[in-house]
């Protein structure tokens, strides 16, 4: 049984904004967090994966009226027809998808924010600032760029390069400033809460200039699209307040019953909350603050990762430089994408997305790297032992560093996943596969097969990469899980259940027992044409 058995492992994305259409960078969040919860549930451990939709605000209002229709329907319209299908793209494993506008957020804010006015964490106040719609912020001026073309003289977001608007209003207050010292104790106190060490550096030097209350309530008179303020019904949620406790809401926080409250016992504080570092200030000081002024725990962590960048330019919808997740896998197919970009991309920073890189690294890396390892393996058992694995004789130097490789592979990807660095948990699998390939090579099985003499050191060979492949399938199944699942098939039914075995004993060598039947194995990874080649053919 697994040391983890019973444990609770909870990771969440951001909730996205439910009024654009989904990205490649919108994905490689929802990517990372899968292969995390599925990593940790092949620990043994009760891994729940949390993602959603954020359906309030001004810009999604706008938008449906843009569009002739009510904020509901098109937030419902846009989950239907773009989010929920992006989860099955790119093959999400979620255990809830949370919406904001559902009954269960909606209340259970009222009943935060009812117990933060009765503990007089939250007054009414005036403010005036520089807003922008596309952030649903209030900017600073350090926050603000030059305007360029249409937009020459004016200041304009830096994120979305639009003018921001000027607002005088009477709301109500988050008394944020309060937690200025609390924030930065308790970051000192708990050095990985921020991560990558970049991202904490700059926030903690955020907080130490000293924070503002924050605003969290608009009128009715500017907007009525949100969650009604529970003292006042003159007022709505600032979207932000309101879309930051979905983590919680959708857990159970708020609920009487007795299984809500055993839900939320069991599963918060988070264990990982993954987000854009553009949106790292949200979480990691914002929302912190509002825990702790409610009495509640923080995550255990939050990690900002990078940009996905095209052309030296973050992902953007606005500037056309988005590329929607099934224009890579309906010709690469979901597992491609999935190991591209958790491969190709150092975890919490940024990293450039190229056509190139992806067709070269499916070729080199899946196709002829782990696909066409697994493919020769178990066309030579049948070739060679008629689909029977056979019994391996005595070990040579050469099969007990195999067994090695595969032992340390297995020990330093999980110490790579606990630092949530799953681009170096890839590489370090990727030994074994490497180391795999020489093996093959060196031992020259099919030479081997010619001579009687030779046969039981055939026998072994094989039976070793065969053990290897199962490694490899136990530590790939959270990355590529549909090429593990076809693997699995041919090599690993008389072991029970791939999600089922425990990755801690992936290591442990002559799993299979001699004799076992190994089923024909499709292409993991099939060629792809490149558009040269099918010019050619025509």
């Amino acid at each position: 049984m697994s040391a983890n058995k019973g444990k609770s492992f909870y990771v969440t994305t951001p909730i996205f904004y439910v009024n654009d259409a989904p990205h490649i960078g919108h994905a490689y969040t929802e990517v990372a967090a899968d292969v995390l919860a599925r990593w940790h549930r092949q620990r043994g451990e009760q891994s729940f994966l949390l993602t959603g939709t954020d359906e309030h605000g001004e810009k999604i209002l706008r938008t449906a009226a843009a569009n002739k229709t009510t904020p509901q329907e098109w937030a419902d319209k846009l989950v239907e027809e773009a989010w929920l299908p992006l989860l099955e793209t790119i093959d999400i494993n979620n255990q809830d998808f949370i919406r904001t506008t559902e009954p269960r957020h909606e209340k259970n804010v009222q009943v935060f924010l009812q117990h933060l006015y009765d503990t007089g964490f939250i007054y009414r106040g005036s403010y005036e600032g520089n807003y922008c719609v596309g952030c649903e912020e209030y900017k600073t001026e350090g926050d603000l760029i030059d305007g360029e073309g249409d937009f020459a003289g004016q200041q304009v977001c830096a994120i979305h390069s639009k003018p921001v608007e000027k607002l005088q209003e009477t709301n109500y207050f988050f008394k944020l400033s309060e937690f200025s010292q609390t924030l930065l104790d308790f970051y000192e106190a708990n050095p990985t809460f921020i991560q990558p060490d970049s991202a904490r550096n700059e926030v903690m030097a955020f907080v130490r200039r000293g924070l503002d209350d924050l605003s969290i309530s608009r009128s009715k008179e500017k907007f009525d699209w949100g969650i009604d303020i529970p003292w006042d019904d003159s007022h709505i949620t600032y979207v932000w307040f309101d879309a930051l406790l979905n983590y919680i809401t959708a857990i159970g926080y708020g609920e009487d019953d007795a299984a809500s409250k055993a839900k939320f016992e069991q599963l918060w504080p988070a264990s990982v909350q993954v987000v854009g570092k553009d949106i790292l200030r949200f979480h990691a000081v914002i929302w912190p603050a509002m825990l702790m002024a409610a009495g509640l725990a923080p995550a255990n962590q939050v990690f900002g990762h990078g940009w996905l960048l095209v052309g030296g330019e973050k992902m953007s919808k606005s500037k056309l430089t988005g590329i929607a997740p099934a224009q890579i896998t309906d010709t690469f197919g979901s597992d491609a994408f999935r190991y591209y970009f958790m491969k190709a991309i150092a975890f919490g920073s940024d990293g450039s997305f190229s056509w190139e890189d992806l067709s070269a690294r499916y070729q080199s890396e899946l196709a002829n790297g782990f696909g066409n390892l697994a493919s020769r393996v178990i066309a030579m058992v049948h070739r060679y032992f008629e689909g029977v694995l056979p019994a391996a004789g005595e070990y040579t130097d050469a099969d007990l560093q195999v067994q090695n490789i595969a032992k340390a592979a297995v020990a330093d990807a999980d110490a790579a996943i606990e630092k949530v660095a799953i681009h170096d948990a890839i590489s370090a699998v990727w030994t074994l596969v490497d180391e795999l390939n020489n093996y093959i090579t060196v031992q020259e099985p099919w030479v081997l097969a010619k001579d009687e003499a030779t046969r039981g050191r055939l026998a072994t060979v094989l039976n070793t990469t065969v053990e290897g492949l199962r490694v490899l399938a136990v530590l790939l199944n959270p990355i590529t899980p549909k090429a593990t699942a076809k693997l699995w098939a041919a090599i690993g039914t008389t072991l029970g259940a791939l999600d089922d075995q425990p990755l801690a004993d992936a290591g442990t060598w002559s799993q299979f027992k001699a004799g076992a039947a190994i089923a024909e194995l499709e292409a993991l990874f099939p060629r792809i044409e490149t558009a040269d080649e099918k010019a050619e053919e025509k």
